[in-house]
């Protein structure tokens, strides 16, 4: 049992926070998350280092690129680096598929070689941030959770919904809930906002002025190309959705489709996405715009239009939606999706829909509504100043990592609060 633990005496006020993560240039989003936030948790700690161990494709200043998921030792060299570095605090950023170190007959190892990480660096203070905690778990995620509260000091969940969800799944498999999970919003970016008068440069550095035919106003579909992002629903409602807002409007309105592919596996769908937005842009009333949705470009993006679609059908949280909340655009997303439905609810800047007869009316309402779509801005702009802004998010961290260290050197773990 890892319930109780004999206090600890090795960890250091003066060490760096290390952060274990995938990271830029790889094509991940939970590296590009982990890129922001540590951004933000240098500025909210400007007297000590701020370091990532990485796979070995990461890059960059305070770097340490030497995870070889490809062989089954591949947390030992890591836990090797904690123990030179003798951190602060350790902050994993956790995707399954992030660790899986797979056989030679493709068999996976059920990420133990993460939970034996996170086992040898317990003389630190360990804080994991799992990005896919589902509100239905099998088996095995119910099992991984488990023991990762066990032997982490605190977890971080995204949102409460998977706190609440969590303590019924374990009651009713008789398990004790664990104590030591925090809920931390995704973080968001503050200054990311644009005035109206700012489009048009916008649209000018981005190279969107060079269509003659895109109109100043825009439904946007911004971020990863990506099977379970599902543009097709859209793409093939759009003429008739902007045949009806010109009717009722006599405005014209475009889709601007923008991305690109990150999995090869789903190139099938990118490619026939692509067509379908490339053949509504020979029409006259979209505009197809490759690009990697990364750094100030993809909030840029996102800013020029006027709201944004995010028909996804496979979500815990999302990156995506964090940026959207950042440039304060109503949007319009699929539900029920855990924690997209759950952040949409509470932030009151979104319009949820289960059907593509709803997904058509919402479109069409956003388009013709600008009270509406003004009064879902104001409701992001609140959310993003009170609750999901890096500033706010971060002093949250900064409150996981005493709360980690006071539970390392009592040797109790955390005591938080149930949701109900």
């Amino acid at each position: 049992m890892h319930a109780e633990r004999r206090p600890r005496r090795r960890t250091s006020n003066n060490g760096p926070i290390v952060m274990i993560s995938s990271y830029p240039p790889r094509l991940c989003g939970i590296g590009t998350f982990c890129e922001e936030a540590r951004e933000f948790i240098q500025k909210a700690n400007p007297g000590r280092d701020v370091l990532v161990i990485s796979h070995t494709d990461g890059a960059g200043v305070g770097v340490i690129p030497i995870m070889e998921i490809n062989r089954p030792d591949w947390w030992e060299p890591v836990a090797r680096e904690i123990e030179r570095l003798r951190p602060y605090a350790v902050h994993i950023e956790h995707e399954y598929g992030l660790y899986e170190y797979h056989d030679e007959r493709g068999v996976g190892d059920g990420n133990n070689g993460f939970l034996n990480l996170v086992e040898a660096i317990n003389d630190y203070p360990v804080i994991v941030e799992p990005h896919t905690v589902h509100g239905r778990l099998d088996d095995f995620e119910a099992n991984f959770i488990y023991k990762l509260c066990q032997r982490a000091d605190v977890v971080l969940f995204k949102c409460h919904y998977q706190k609440w969800r969590l303590q019924w799944t374990f009651h009713g498999r008789g398990w004790r809930m664990p104590t030591n999970i925090m809920v931390v919003p995704h973080g968001a970016q503050s200054k990311k906002r644009w005035g109206l008068h700012e489009i048009p440069r916008l649209r000018k550095e981005l190279g969107l002025n060079n269509n003659p035919t895109l109109s100043e106003n825009i439904v946007g579909m911004v971020g990863w190309i990506q099977s379970n992002k599902r543009w097709d629903i859209l793409l093939s409602m759009w003429e008739e959705i902007h045949n009806e807002i010109l009717r009722r409007t006599g405005e014209d309105w475009d889709l601007l489709a923008a991305g690109t592919m990150r999995d090869p596996n789903h190139k099938a769908d990118y490619e026939n996405w692509k067509a379908q937005a490339l053949t509504l842009e020979k029409k006259g009333i979209a505009h197809y715009y490759e690009f990697v949705p990364r750094g100030d470009v993809y909030y840029k993006m996102m800013a020029v239009c006027d709201f944004v679609v995010l028909p996804t059908v496979d979500e815990t949280q999302s990156g995506t939606l964090a940026r959207i909340i950042a440039v304060n655009k109503p949007f319009i997303t699929t539900a029920p999706m855990e924690g997209l439905t759950a952040q949409a609810i509470e932030c009151k800047g979104g319009l949820l829909f289960t059907t593509k007869a709803m997904l058509r009316e919402h479109v069409i309402q956003l388009a013709c509504n600008e009270p509406l779509r003004m009064r879902l801005g104001e409701n992001l702009k609140r959310y993003l100043d009170q609750v999901v802004s890096w500033e706010v998010v971060t002093r949250q961290y900064n409150e996981a990592y005493n709360l980690a260290r006071t539970a390392k050197k009592s040797g109790r773990k955390a005591e938080l609060p149930v949701e109900f």
